[in-house]
C-alpha cells in the first residue's frame, strides 16, 4: 500500500523547524548529561522532529514531506558571515595546522574509500558501488551522492546507487551529530586539558555565561544583513567563474571565499583611518554574530526534520555493517591522529569534534557540533578559522580528485 504523501508549505515548514529548534533548546537545558557531551540543541530539536514523522510513516501510513527552500540560503548565510569575520592575519597564524589538517582530510577520504570499496567487495557487490557509502555521501553530503549518481547508473550500471548514497548519508548524518561532542569531552579528560575561560565565543553563546544574549541594536542587525547580502551576490559571481574554470564546487565556498576577499579588504580600508569610529564596526559584527547563530541552527534543525527513516530499509544489513565500520574509523582516526598531530590542546579538542563531524556528515555539522562543545567548555578561535577553510573549500577539491581516483580504476 503506498504511503499518503502529505506536503508542508515552506512557511509551516519554517515555522515548525523554529518550534523544533526551542523543543531542542528545552531539552538540552533540561539534561545536564547532554550538555555534558556536548550534543547540538538543533540535533535534539531535529531528531524529535525526524522520530515523530517516521511515526506517523510507519503507523499511519502517512508520509511528510517538508518544503525546505530556504535551508540552502541559511547556509550561504552562515558561511559568509564565517568569510567576513576570517582575518588573514589569523590565517597565517594558523598556516601551519591548516596545512596538516588539510594532510590528514586528504588521507581519511582515501581511508574512507577503501573501506566502502572493501566492505562492498565482501557483501559481493560491484566495488564501486562502495564509494557510495565513502566519501562521495559522506565527506560529500547529499549533494555530492546526487550529482554522482547518475555517473554511477548510467556509465557503471550501479542501479541502486542513489538508494545507497542517500542512506550512507542519513546514517552518517545521525553520527556526525552525536560523535563530535562526545570525542572532544574525551580527549579533554583523557588529557587532563582545562577547558578555556574566553567565554566571548566564535559562534553561539556559554551556556555559563551570565548573559545568553547579545548586545545589539536595530541598526546593527541592518549592517550586517546588508553586508551578508553584498557578500552573497559577489559571492555568486565567484561561483559563476569557477564554474566557468571547470571547479564545481558547492556555492557556500563561493561565499566563503567572497566573505574573506570584503572582510579584508574592508578591515584593511579602516586601519588607514586615523579618527575612525568603530562603533558601528562592533554592533554589525555583534548582529553578524546574531544572524549567523540562527542560520546554522535552523539549517541544521531543517536538514534532519527531513530525514526519512524508511528510506534505510532497502540495503539495511549492508548499511548497518558499512556504516558501524566507517564510524569506527572517523573516531579512531580523530583521536590517534588528528588530535596529537593538531598540538593536543584545547584547541586540538575543539578541531577533533568538528573533524569527526564532517568526515560523516557536512561542515555545517562540524560547525555546530564545535559551537556546543564551545558553549560548554569556552571559545576555540583558531579552530572556527581552520576547520570551516579546510572542510568548506580544500576538502570538496581533494574529495572530487579522490573520487575520481577510485571510479577510474
Amino acid at each position: 500500500m503506498e504511503p499518503h504523501i502529505l506536503e508542508i508549505k515552506d512557511f509551516v515548514s519554517f515555522t515548525l523547524a523554529i518550534i523544533a529548534l526551542f523543543i531542542g533548546k528545552a531539552i538540552i537545558s533540561r539534561y545536564e548529561l547532554l550538555r555534558k557531551y556536548s550534543i547540538p540543541e538543533p540535533v535534539v530539536g531535529g531528531f524529535a522532529c525526524a522520530a515523530i514523522v517516521g511515526i506517523l510513516y510507519y503507523a499511519f501510513g502517512l508520509q511528510i514531506e517538508f518544503n525546505l527552500d530556504v535551508r540552502d540560503i541559511l547556509l550561504l548565510y552562515f558561511f559568509a558571515g564565517i568569510g567576513l569575520k576570517a582575518d588573514f592575519a589569523t590565517l597565517l597564524k594558523g598556516g601551519k595546522p591548516l596545512l596538516i589538517l588539510i594532510l590528514l582530510s586528504s588521507v581519511f577520504i582515501f581511508l574512507q574509500n577503501f573501506t566502502g570499496v572493501s566492505v562492498a567487495t565482501l557483501f559481493g557487490l560491484d566495488p564501486k558501488a562502495g564509494l557510495m557509502s565513502g566519501s562521495i555521501s559522506l565527506i560529500g553530503g547529499v549533494g555530492t551522492a546526487m550529482a554522482w549518481t547518475p555517473t554511477f547508473v548510467e556509465e557503471l550500471g550501479i542501479a541502486n546507487a542513489n538508494e545507497l548514497g542517500i542512506a550512507s548519508n542519513t546514517l552518517g548524518l545521525i553520527s556526525a551529530c552525536v560523535i563530535g561532542g562526545p570525542i572532544a569531552a574525551y580527549l579533554m579528560k583523557r588529557h587532563h586539558i582545562k577547558p578555556n575561560l574566553d567565554e566571548e565565543l566564535d559562534i553561539g553563546a556559554s551556556h555559563k555565561s551570565s548573559s545568553n544574549h547579545i548586545q545589539v541594536d536595530y541598526f546593527g542587525v541592518l549592517r550586517a544583513w546588508l553586508w551578508l547580502n553584498v557578500t552573497l551576490i559577489i559571492g555568486y559571481f565567484i561561483d559563476l567563474a569557477m564554474q566557468e574554470a571547470g571547479l564545481k564546487l558547492p556555492m557556500f565556498v563561493a561565499c566563503l571565499l567572497s566573505g574573506i576577499i570584503i572582510g579584508n579588504v574592508g578591515r584593511a580600508l579602516l586601519n588607514r583611518k586615523k579618527d575612525r569610529d568603530l562603533t558601528y564596526v562592533e554592533e554589525a559584527s555583534r548582529g553578524l554574530s546574531l544572524i549567523q547563530d540562527i542560520c546554522l541552527g535552523m539549517f541544521l534543525t531543517m536538514a534532519l526534520m527531513s530525514l526519512k527513516i524508511w528510506e534505510l530499509e532497502g540495503s539495511l544489513f549492508y548499511i548497518s555493517v558499512v556504516m558501524s565500520i566507517q564510524v569506527l574509523l572517523s573516531v579512531l582516526f580523530t583521536v590517534f591522529i588528528v588530535f596529537r598531530a593538531m598540538g593536543k590542546d584545547y584547541e586540538a579538542a575543539v578541531i577533533c569534534s568538528g573533524f569527526g563531524g564532517v568526515t560523516l556528515g557536512s561542515t555545517a555539522t562540524a560547525i555546530v557540533n564545535m559551537t556546543a562543545v564551545s558553549q560548554q567548555y569556552g571559545a576555540a578561535h583558531r579552530a572556527f578559522i581552520i576547520v570551516p577553510l579546510v572542510c568548506g573549500f580544500f576538502i570538496d577539491i581533494i574529495n572530487a580528485m579522490i573520487i575520481n581516483l577510485f571510479v577510474s580504476f
